[in-house]
């Protein structure tokens, strides 16, 4: 997913962060530390106080949804 981001204009990668943190701000907040902080599921687990799980589900669904909403 990183390798895609980097294709794609910065704005609108943004654009399209700030629309899924309209729908849904964790699965946001995950995406964010994921890509652009560059955080382990353990570290964003800890740094939203969620389970692990929950991230892994978070980051899977965000992935998904801005895979198809930068296409």
């Amino acid at each position: 997913m990183a390798d895609a981001v980097s294709s794609f204009d910065m704005i609108e990668f943004n654009d399209a962060l700030e629309h899924l943190a309209s729908l849904n701000r964790r699965h946001a907040q995950v995406a964010e530390l994921r890509l652009l902080g560059a955080m382990s599921v353990d570290e964003i687990a800890d740094q939203l106080g969620i389970g692990e799980a929950t991230v892994k589900r978070d980051w899977q669904m965000a992935k998904l949804w801005l895979m198809r909403e930068l296409s």
